[in-house]
């Protein structure tokens, strides 16, 4: 499979991510080890995109090299299109809120 890069605002993607942005998808990713409270974040969001019926792809990332590189000091971490927008506990309005905000 070719991989294609596309430029849009100055900014170079492959076709995936240029896909993801001509449609308009939203790109959620929960940060963390595995523990208790991330584990707990990650179905909370889950649920609230269900809820809100948002086209988004939600990942948990639970690499610690790839989660270093988002420069967060506390976990789990709430990402939303490659931007940190919370971390630590969030509850489920404020998760509404965070996705309200980058639709």
């Amino acid at each position: 499979m070719h991989s294609f890069f596309y430029s849009f605002n100055g900014r170079c993607f492959t076709n995936y991510d240029y896909i993801k942005l001509k449609l308009n998808i939203m790109e959620i990713k929960v940060l963390g080890t595995g523990c208790s409270s991330c584990k707990a974040l990650y179905a909370s969001v889950e649920k609230v995109v269900k809820e809100m019926n948002l086209d988004a792809t939600l990942v948990k990332e639970e690499d610690l090299e790839k989660i270093m590189s988002y420069n967060v000091m506390s976990l789990p971490a709430l990402v939303i299109d490659e931007k940190v927008v919370a971390k630590g506990r969030i509850s489920e309005s404020e998760i509404k809120n965070l996705l309200n905000g980058n639709k």
